[in-house]
This record gives structure tokens, C-alpha cells and sequence, in this order.
């Protein structure tokens, strides 16, 4: 199947949070996502107060391209975890450089869009924003390696509590 090409438009960008991506302490950073004006207006946004979280589709567009990896490799490097294939990350090292996060909805001001616990950083291109509905999450039984849950034990921790 030969390999197909689209263009994206960029809708909005992240303003505010973190300046760099890093792996761990996400927890409690706010940001805002600011909603392309003129081409969108209010009206875009109405009724998305209803809901408590985002689901935000962006680019990770700080990716050193040289550093992709489409085969497997150790998550974060660690020799403790196993090789894992480019799909079984979520990492930035993807083709595409398409990152998906869930964030909480604090409230909506016009084409501002404040969120809590967004794991982009300031200046990242948003592709999509989509309300959260919990039927569209996981059904059934949900399973996870373990290295992923060891990995991630500190990602939405908050570094500024005690």
C-alpha cells in the first residue's frame, strides 16, 4: 500500500504552561488553547463549557527529526524496561509527530480554552479539539505492560505540593 500525503491546518496553539516537554510532573500545569481568530469565532465554542475534559490532537512540533524511531526500542531509554515497538509508545519519535492528550476543561472565555494538565508545551500547533464523552472511552477490560505503569507513576504528579 504506497504511503499517502495530506496537509493539516493548524486550529490553535498552545499559549502558556511549560516552555520544554519533559517526562514526568504534569500535574497542575494550566495553559491555555487559543482558538485561531478570525477564522473560528465564539459561536465555535458553544456549549463546550458543558463538558469537564478536551481531548486535544497537536504536533509535536519541537521533535528533532533526525531522532525518529520507527522500530523498537527501550521506553525512555531505561535497560530495565523492555524493547517496544514505535506503536507501543506515545512518545514524539512517530512519523507524523502527532500527540493525542485528555485535559481538563477549567473554563471557556471566548476562543481561550483554560485546561489543567495538558502535556504540550507553549507554542504547540493544535490539530483538533474534541469534547471528552465518556462513552468513548475504553469498554471492558483494560490492560497495560507494566513497565508503563512503573514509567508513568510520576507523569501527572504535581511537583509543587509537599
Amino acid at each position: 500500500m504506497p504511503a499517502e500525503t495530506f496537509e493539516l491546518e493548524t486550529i490553535a496553539h498552545v499559549v502558556g504552561g511549560r516552555i520544554e516537554p519533559t517526562d514526568d510532573y504534569w500535574g497542575g500545569t494550566r495553559s491555555i488553547i487559543r482558538i485561531d481568530n478570525p477564522r473560528f469565532t465564539p459561536e465555535a465554542t458553544v456549549g463546550l463549557d458543558d463538558f469537564s475534559h478536551l481531548e486535544v490532537v497537536f504536533r509535536f512540533h519541537l521533535t528533532d527529526p533526525t531522532d525518529l524511531n520507527l522500530g523498537a526500542r527501550r521506553p525512555r531509554d531505561n535497560p530495565d524496561w523492555p524493547p517496544v515497538g514505535t506503536f507501543g509508545h506515545r512518545n514524539m519519535r512517530r512519523i507524523n509527530w502527532l500527540g493525542v492528550s485528555r485535559c481538563r476543561l477549567i473554563k471557556v472565555d471566548g476562543l481561550d480554552l483554560h485546561v489543567e494538565e495538558l502535556d504540550a508545551v507553549d507554542g504547540t500547533p493544535v490539530l483538533d479539539i474534541k469534547p471528552w464523552f465518556t462513552e468513548f472511552g475504553p469498554h471492558g477490560e483494560v490492560r497495560q505492560a507494566a513497565w508503563s505503569t512503573e514509567m508513568l507513576g510520576n507523569y501527572f504528579a504535581n511537583p509543587r505540593q509537599d
